[in-house]
């Protein structure tokens, strides 16, 4: 392997690494926040019979989850439910809006 190759490579590796704990440090300063995610706009699982990213099929759906920024998950306005009931994020799945 050439000099010029070797220096790709260890570039690149580094490049890498720097990339992933950017990442993680980026993951670090938000939280999952459920209940706030318009149907088909969730992060990922939202229950049972869905996989990942863009599952949830009915807005506000209380086991649909959003990555948010740490400690704002119960400060997102999401409207009142139908029958006026006030709806809030929370950091564990809910029971309500859920799918058929």
């Amino acid at each position: 392997m050439s000099n010029v190759s070797k220096s790709l490579v260890l570039a690149a590796s580094v490049a890498t690494a720097i990339a992933g704990l950017a990442t993680t440090a980026a993951a670090q300063d938000n939280e999952k926040c459920y209940g706030i995610s318009l149907a088909g706009e969730n992060d990922c699982a939202a229950g049972p019979g869905t996989t990942c990213a863009g599952t949830s099929t009915v807005d506000y759906q209380g086991n649909a989850w959003t990555f948010v920024p740490a400690g704002t998950c119960a400060s997102v306005e999401v409207p009142a439910m139908a029958d006026g009931t006030e709806r809030m994020g929370s950091l564990e799945a809910l029971d309500r809006d859920m799918a058929s």
